[in-house]
């Protein structure tokens, strides 16, 4: 695994547009029902092929609802990472062509259009943006790609009359969409270069040519399946509505079919997307694949639900784990964690517990990546599920504030987060048994707490 070189807490990150991609984490080993625009009464999808609107197909009326702009919600949710903002239009412009669209500003905000696709390690890196004017609008994108709008606010509304020059893509939604109909727009729509998959909290945009791989796939059952595994790290983070700092992000979220990735990497998570590559597929577009083989998508996608008030350096590929053993755990996976070594012979529980008290422990430097992860398990099974739920809450609630660079303060956070959340003194279980950089002002943090010690000592404990 790699570890990421820039990422930004909510205090730093840029929310400007031209700094929606970062270089972020990678693992190395990925507009539906529910979605905010809706397509007009009288726009059908065209079921020919190299059908464009520009052909002679009806125009394509859009309604386009505003909600909370990335980064907003980024700063809300305590993340480090902003999700997607995007929402599909379910339609592709050429290269070069002008796409010709008329905007009604109902609520008087103007939606922004976007133009192609997330691909950081590819030629073109990030989609175009294009400010629309309200009236007529006409955007020539040098690159072509799948079109999406933008509208940042709260529930206010835009109409845009797409007049000429984009191409329907072949779109499966969620609810919508039935497979005979998905599998007769692969057949016919072959203008376009890209397919969708839509479900209320999923975009998953693929090229053709990586959609037909799998055509075969039963994609309701593939796209509930995603769904549940987003909706395991909603869980695991708190996002139950019970204050309106709990709702889940606002949209979905987005995973792409990117062209290419670092020797050696699976698939990677920036702001706004994970990015899969080709040979990630078979796990992230396939029921079984992704139900018994998917860790790379629950790893990925839960680096969009990190919260940086705990997330030092040396934590980024660890915490990032809690939310891919919640979605095994959803899943009825056996966990990772139990995974036997089989040159020793342990699970990672039993080889991280009998370096416990060994000279110059320390647990950056005498641990393995899953070894790691293991006394985030146990704060659970000492503490209860709703351990991470509770620590996560507070951290929205309290908003906790630091510098990319303060990585001993996040380490402090992680263990008097902890300790509030469980209610017990966990100064033994972090310094004195899993040997956590807490550094002086850390263990006089965890005093002041006046917490009782814990009955049960927490790094006993395995699944």
């Amino acid at each position: 695994m790699r570890m990421p070189t820039d990422s930004a807490g909510p205090s730093t990150a840029p929310s400007s547009a031209s700094s929606l991609v970062g270089r972020r984490s990678v693992l190395a080993a990925a507009a539906g029902a529910g979605a905010a625009i809706a397509l007009g009464t009288g726009t059908a999808r065209a079921t020919t092929a190299d059908t464009s609107v520009s052909q002679g197909a009806r125009p394509v009326h859009l309604t386009v609802t505003a909600r909370p702009a990335a980064e907003a919600e980024r700063l809300r949710l305590g993340q480090a990472l902003r999700g997607s903002e995007f929402q599909p239009t379910g339609l592709y412009v050429p290269a070069g062509t002008p796409l010709s669209l008329t905007v009604q500003p109902y609520d008087d905000l103007l939606p922004t259009l976007w133009i192609g696709a997330w691909d950081y390690y590819g030629e073109i890196a990030e989609p175009r943006s294009y400010p629309l004017t309200a009236g007529a609008n006409t955007v020539t994108d040098p690159h072509g790609g799948p079109v999406y709008l933008t509208l940042a606010g709260r529930g206010e509304r835009a109409g845009v009359l797409v007049r000429s020059g984009a191409v329907p893509m072949p779109v499966f939604a969620l609810g919508r969409t039935s497979e005979a109909d998905y599998q007769q727009q692969l057949d016919t729509l072959t203008a376009s270069p890209y397919v969708e998959l839509h479900a209320p909290h999923t975009i998953l945009t693929l090229t053709r040519e990586g959609a037909l791989l799998y055509r075969g796939e039963d994609h309701a059952a593939l796209l509930g399946l995603v769904e549940t595994i987003i909706d395991s790290h909603a869980r695991i983070s708190g996002l139950d509505g019970s204050r309106p700092v709990h709702r889940r992000k606002a949209g979905p979220y987005h995973f792409t079919e990117v062209s290419k990735v670092p020797a050696g990497v699976g698939a990677y998570a920036t702001h706004g997307y994970n990015g899969f590559p080709r040979a990630y597929l078979d796990r992230a577009t396939t029921v079984e694949g992704l139900r018994t083989r998917g860790w790379g998508l629950y790893h990925e996608l839960g680096h969009l639900h990190q919260q940086f008030a705990y997330k030092p350096g040396g934590l980024t590929e660890v915490t990032v784990n809690i939310y891919s053993l919640a979605a095994q755990r959803t899943l009825k996976q056996p966990s990772n964690l139990l995974t036997v070594d089989a040159t020793t012979g342990l699970t990672y529980f039993q080889s991280a517990q009998r370096k416990f008290g060994t000279a110059g422990l320390s647990y950056e430097k005498s641990f393995g990546a899953y070894e790691k992860l293991v006394p985030l398990r146990q704060l659970e099974l000492a503490f209860g599920d709703d351990f991470w739920p509770r620590l996560h809450k507070l951290v929205r609630e309290e908003n906790p504030q630091s510098q990319y660079t303060e990585n001993d303060k996040r380490y402090r956070a992680l263990a008097t987060c902890s300790s509030r959340v469980a209610g017990y003194d966990l100064t033994d279980f972090f310094v004195n048994t899993w040997a956590f950089p807490i550094d002086a002002t850390g263990k006089a943090e965890l005093a002041a707490l006046n917490l009782p010690k814990p009955s049960v000592d927490p790094s006993t404990l395995s699944d």
